[in-house]
């Protein structure tokens, strides 16, 4: 039976007992060193015992019950994915999505964790798991090689845990597929079968791990009876190897990490780049809002995902429409979004809202962000206005799971527009509800939850244009810095002027194109051969941020600031234009 790192053999890696709330258990496999915690909602996790930025182990990490965090620099990681939520040095940033550490498969079963080197072999119960009643063991780690430790194991006994007193029983051994042996103990007419698990840390070390076929009344008994006889097997076994020549060391592989990680850009990804979901759940959540949840194929997980973050879903009748993940954090086996009906629109909410049902599927996108949360204000302000609630909902979630300060105030016209109540209901940050109030008594209400502003105080708004504005404008009135005012529009209700004609430079591509009246930068780019990302096309999401080099830019997105379009540096292509005869862009 020799061992590899990348074994496909399932094994014992952990006792259920190792995993109590908020803990994380540092495991051993195959020379490799594990992680192994479980999330509030019961998932395990195994992950390579790395933060991806310094090499510190997560096993001294914090379990914050969705999210894990170093302790080192304070990098977070989500539940099941392991894909990075916050740099804490990057705050105003949604870290790339290739930031993701290692996993390793695992089940919960029998009172054990199992965990493999790779996912070649599905788990399968040993022969007989479902006809026991399964107790566990304490493990037995030991210094000697798993071969030694199987062969031992053979000619291992005990007694019944009915006949502890009993004259030595009589076993029957039974060698099972991988580093496991069945053992049944026979006492007069007591009987008692057990398996034991061969544990490979490395080539050197084991552990021990059994399984009892019976739960014994007397579990303290039978715990210490076991505990004696492989203590005895151990100082064998130890003695015997110490006389042996040490083993080659397995050489488990280690992907390589760049100290760049954090702020190399994100790779972006092409329009036409999707993934299948099903549709698991549509409801009402409020008067002309449905919620849909949207679940992965087969129950896998979805990718991480930030607060704040969304999804282009394309819909039946090819259009493409970005909504916000309302998520909190490590709940990636579905997203759920919310669509307002608008009777008025192109056909995007009336064919989601009229046409999609439970069980259809529908592509959508990774998730983007554009609209990141910092965790590091020591006040955080949420304005939502209607539908505006879901990307700030997901914020929510996330302050509220970190134990973060923040208030959320939401607009509506009355008591049956509050969407998603029943996930408001369960923050228990301060959350208030403001209904029917007319305009003057929303921007009263906004100066004054706002107040002036100190540092390290930051605001976030979303919701229909005029709120938006009137935040923004109130915010800069009373001396909040434009850095501190965070926005999402969900659409451009800008009139655009389309009729300029100008030279774009595509300094690295080495292109020079030209752009006639009625097309845009990003049209043209595109029947030019160029893959670039997009997503709402209409200057309000961001996904087409593009560094000007040379040039006046006509901006006309909602997107940018007023200082970041002064600042000439940025543009957004899908609909700014020159003011100049050229622009020189960095693509």
């Amino acid at each position: 039976m020799a061992l590899s790192v990348s074994d496909p053999t399932w094994f014992p890696i952990a006792s259920s007992a190792d995993l109590p709330l908020r803990h994380v258990y540092h495991g051993q496999l195959l020379g490799r060193e594990l992680a192994v915690w479980r999330a509030d909602d019961g998932n395990v996790n195994v992950w390579e015992n790395r933060c991806l930025h310094r090499g510190v182990r997560l096993s001294i990490g914090v379990n914050e019950g969705a999210e894990l965090k170093c302790q080192y620099h304070g990098w977070r990681y989500a539940n099941r994915s392991a894909g990075c939520t916050y740099i804490p040095a990057h705050p105003a940033d949604a870290p790339a999505r290739r930031i993701t550490n290692k996993t390793y498969p695992a089940v919960e079963a029998f009172g054990l964790v199992w965990s493999a080197g790779n996912e070649d072999v599905p788990f399968a119960p040993f022969p007989g798991a479902d006809s026991g009643d399964w107790f566990a063991l304490r493990p037995m780690p030991l210094n000697a090689p798993a071969e030694a430790v199987m062969a031992a194991l053979l000619g291992y006994a005990f007694q019944p845990a009915t006949a502890l007193d009993a004259p030595a029983a009589d076993m029957q051994a039974e060698p099972l597929p991988g580093f496991a042996v069945r053992l049944t103990a026979h006492a007069g007419a007591e009987r008692q079968a057990a398996i034991f698990f061969v544990q490979p840390v490395d080539a050197a070390r084991s552990v021990i791990r059994g399984l009892l076929d019976t739960t014994p009344a007397d579990r303290l008994a039978v715990l210490r009876h076991h505990n004696e006889r492989l203590d005895k097997l151990r100082t064998r076994l130890e003695r015997e190897a110490a006389r042996q020549p040490a083993p080659a060391p397995l050489q488990p592989s280690f992907d390589k990490v760049s100290v760049e990680l954090s702020t190399m850009p994100e790779i972006a990804i092409p329009r036409g780049t999707t993934l299948n979901v099903v549709v698991k759940r549509k409801w009402t959540t409020a008067d002309g809002i449905i919620g849909f949840e949207l679940a992965g194929i087969d129950d896998n997980h979805l990718p991480t995902f930030q607060p704040g973050a969304h999804i282009d879903v394309h819909l039946p009748n090819g259009l493409i429409r970005q909504y916000s993940i309302t998520n909190g954090p490590g709940e990636l086996l579905s997203y759920v979004i919310g669509v307002k009906q608008e009777n008025a629109g192109k056909g995007g909410s009336k064919v989601l809202a009229e046409t999609v049902r439970e069980g259809d599927v529908l592509a959508i996108s990774e998730p983007r962000n554009n609209f990141p949360l910092r965790r590091d204000a020591t006040r955080t302000v949420l304005l939502a206005g209607g539908i505006g609630i879901t990307p700030l909902l997901s914020m929510a979630r996330f302050l509220d799971k970190s134990s973060l300060p923040y208030e959320l105030h939401y607009f509506v016209r009355s008591g049956e527009h509050v969407a998603f109540r029943e996930q408001l209901d369960l923050l228990v940050g301060k959350v208030i509800i403001h209904t029917g109030l007319p305009p003057d008594a929303v921007g009263t209400t906004i100066a004054t939850t706002l107040g002036a502003h100190s540092r390290a105080q930051h605001v976030y708004v979303c919701g229909p244009g005029p709120m938006l504005e009137t935040v923004r404008n109130t915010a800069a009135g009373l001396g909040w810095p434009e850095e501190a005012v965070h926005f999402e529009y969900f659409k451009n209700d800008k009139v655009i002027d389309a009729s300029s004609t100008f030279e774009v430079e595509l300094a690295r591509s080495a292109m020079t194109l030209q752009i006639p009246s009625g097309k845009t930068i990003l049209e043209v780019m595109r029947d030019n051969g160029l893959i670039v990302p997009s997503s709402c096309e209409q200057g309000a999401c961001g996904t087409c941020l593009t560094t000007v080099m040379e040039g006046e830019v006509d901006h006309q997105d909602v997107y940018l600031n007023e200082s970041e379009k002064r600042s000439n540096t940025c543009m957004m292509t899908c609909v700014s234009r020159a003011r100049s005869a050229r622009l020189v862009l960095d693509i």
